[in-house]
C-alpha cells in the first residue's frame, strides 16, 4: 500500500508541477505580454498628447525650430526609451529621434498608406526604416482646425518581450520555491497519512492472523488516533468473542460428553449382560434421566439460536402475573414436597395486570423457580412476590440457598456459566437457563437484577409493564 500510494502521490505532485509550469509560461506569458503592451500603448499615446499640445502649436506658429524641436522630442524619447517621428501632412518624416537615419525622408505613405489613419497602426510594412517590430502609436496634430501632421512613436516589443520575460522567470523561481514547499508538505502530508495507514492495515492483519494481542502504534490525538484505538477495542472484542467462543465449545463438549458417556456405558453394560437382569430397571432410569438432559440442553440451544438469528418476537398482551406465578409454582409441586421446600406466594394485590408475552414469560418464571429450587437447602422456603411501583410490576424470587459466590454475580447471565458449587451439586443444570431469561426479559425492555450472599441466599428481581401504567 505504501508505494503504490506514494507513487501515486509523486506522480500527481509532478503533474501539477509541470502543469503550473507549463500554463506559467505559455498562456501566462503571453498574456502578460498583452497586457503591458496595452499599458504601453495608452502610456505613448499620452505622451504623443503632451508632445502635441507643448510644442506643435508654437512650431507651425514658427516660434519653435525644426531643430529646437527635434532636440526637445529626443529628450523625451531618451525618457520614453522610444523612436519619436514628426510627420508632416503629406506623410514624411521630417524629425526623426533614432541616430544616423541618412538624408533620404521617411516618405509613410509609399511604405503604408492606412498607417498615419490609425491610432494604433501595426509596424509590419514599415520594416524597411524600423530594424524591429514595434509598439506604434500614431497621434493626429490638430492646428487651426486642420490636420497639420502627426506624431508617431515607436517602442521596440523586445524590450517588451524581455520585460515578461523577466516577470514570467520571476514567477518561475516563486513557483519552484513553492514547488519545493508543497515537497516538504508532501512528506510532512506523507509520514503523518500514509504512515499510520500503513501501521494500522498491519494490525489488521495480524489480527486476521488471530494475533489479537499486537499494538496499535498509532498514538496521536487525530482521527487516526481514534481509528486506532477503535481498531484496537474491535480486537479486544474479537479476542473476547474468540475466547467465548472456545469456552462455548469446550462447555458443550463437557456437557454432551458427559451424559453421551453414560448412556453408552450403561447401554453397553446391560447388552453384554455385565448388569444384572434385576438392575435394569435402575439404569435405564440413569440412561433416561441423561437422555432428558440431552433434551433440555438441546431445546435450549435451539432456543438461544432462534434469538440471536430472528430476534425475539413478543405476543403482548394483558395478563394476570399472579395468576401465571401460582400456574408455575404448581408444576414444581412434586420435586419441591421431596425437598420439603415451601414456596410461600406474596401479592400486592389480588390481581395484578402487566402488558407481555404470557408464554416467556412463564418460562422465566419456570427457569427463576428451576434455579432456586436446585440451589435451596432441605426443609427451607421460597418466596415469589409481585409489587406495584408506579408504572411497573416488580417481580421477585428470592430462595435461602447457598447463594452465589462475590465475583460470579456477574456472570451468571453468561452461556453454559457454572459456579464450582453448581456443577458439583446440580449435574442436570445446562447452564443456559438464565442466559434465556435476561434475553426475555431485554427483549420487553425491562431489567432484571440479581442480589446474592453466599450461604444466605439469592433473589432474582424483573419488572414489567403495568397494564394501564401510563394512563
Amino acid at each position: 500500500m505504501k508505494r503504490s500510494l506514494f507513487v501515486k502521490l509523486v506522480i500527481l505532485y509532478l503533474i501539477s508541477a509541470v502543469f503550473m509550469f507549463l500554463l506559467l509560461n505559455t498562456y501566462g506569458l503571453k498574456h502578460y505580454e498583452q497586457m503591458l503592451v496595452k499599458e504601453k500603448k495608452m502610456q505613448l499615446y499620452t505622451q504623443a498628447l503632451s508632445i502635441s499640445n507643448d510644442y506643435m502649436a508654437d512650431f507651425y506658429n514658427q516660434n519653435l525650430s525644426l531643430t529646437d524641436l527635434t532636440a526637445k522630442i529626443k529628450a523625451m524619447a531618451i525618457m520614453l526609451d522610444s523612436r519619436i517621428w514628426i510627420v508632416n501632412k503629406n506623410g514624411i518624416v521630417i524629425s526623426d529621434t533614432a541616430p544616423d537615419t541618412g538624408n533620404n525622408p521617411i516618405d509613410i505613405y509609399s511604405l503604408d498608406s492606412d498607417f498615419l489613419f490609425q491610432s494604433f497602426p501595426s509596424s509590419s510594412r514599415l520594416q524597411e526604416v524600423l530594424s524591429e517590430p514595434m509598439v506604434s502609436i500614431v497621434y493626429k496634430v490638430l492646428f487651426n482646425y486642420q490636420v497639420r501632421g502627426y506624431v508617431v512613436i515607436h517602442y521596440s516589443m523586445e524590450k517588451i518581450h524581455n520585460s515578461s520575460l523577466s516577470f514570467t522567470n520571476t514567477l518561475n523561481l516563486c513557483l519552484l520555491i513553492f514547488c519545493i514547499i508543497q515537497a516538504i508538505i508532501f512528506s510532512i502530508l506523507y509520514f503523518i497519512t500514509v504512515l499510520p495507514l500503513e501501521k494500522l492495515n498491519k494490525a489488521a492483519l495480524e489480527y486476521t492472523k488471530g494475533n489479537y494481542s499486537y499494538p496499535t502504534t498509532v498514538n496521536t490525538t487525530d482521527e487516526f488516533g481514534t481509528l486506532a484505538t477503535s481498531l484496537s477495542f474491535m480486537a479486544g472484542e474479537i479476542r473476547n468473542l474468540d475466547n467465548y467462543q472456545k469456552k462455548f465449545v469446550a462447555n458443550i463438549s463437557h456437557d454432551f460428553r458427559s451424559p453421551l458417556t453414560s448412556i453408552k456405558g450403561y447401554a453397553e453394560a446391560l447388552q453384554d449382560g455385565t448388569i444384572p437382569y434385576e438392575m435394569k430397571d435402575k439404569y435405564l432410569g440413569i440412561i433416561l434421566f441423561e437422555t432428558e438432559r440431552l433434551t433440555k440442553l438441546t431445546g435450549s440451544l435451539l432456543t438461544l439460536n432462534g434469538f440471536e438469528n430472528k430476534g425475539i418476537l413478543l405476543e403482548v398482551t394483558s395478563f394476570d402475573i399472579n395468576l401465571i406465578i401460582k400456574k408455575t409454582a404448581e408444576t414444581f409441586e412434586g420435586i419441591c414436597k421431596n425437598k420439603k421446600i415451601t414456596l410461600n406466594l406474596i401479592f400486592s394485590n389480588k390481581v395484578t395486570l402487566v402488558d407481555a408475552d404470557m408464554g416467556k414469560i412463564q418460562q422465566v418464571l419456570y427457569n427463576l423457580l428451576d434455579n432456586a429450587i436446585k440451589f435451596s437447602n432441605q426443609s427451607s422456603t421460597i418466596k415469589i412476590s409481585t409489587q406495584e411501583k408506579g408504572d411497573k410490576v416488580f417481580v421477585s424470587v428470592k430462595d435461602y440457598g447457598i447463594g452465589i459466590p462475590k465475583e460470579s454475580i456477574n456472570k451468571v447471565w453468561e452461556r453454559f456459566y457454572k459456579t464450582d458449587a453448581s456443577r458439583g451439586k446440580d449435574k442436570k443444570g445446562t447452564g443456559l437457563g438464565l442466559s434465556i431469561t435476561k434475553e426475555i426479559i431485554t427483549a420487553h425492555n425491562e431489567n432484571i437484577n440479581v442480589i446474592s450472599t453466599q450461604g444466605v441466599g439469592t433473589e432474582f428481581i424483573f419488572t414489567l409493564p403495568r397494564t394501564g401504567g401510563f394512563l
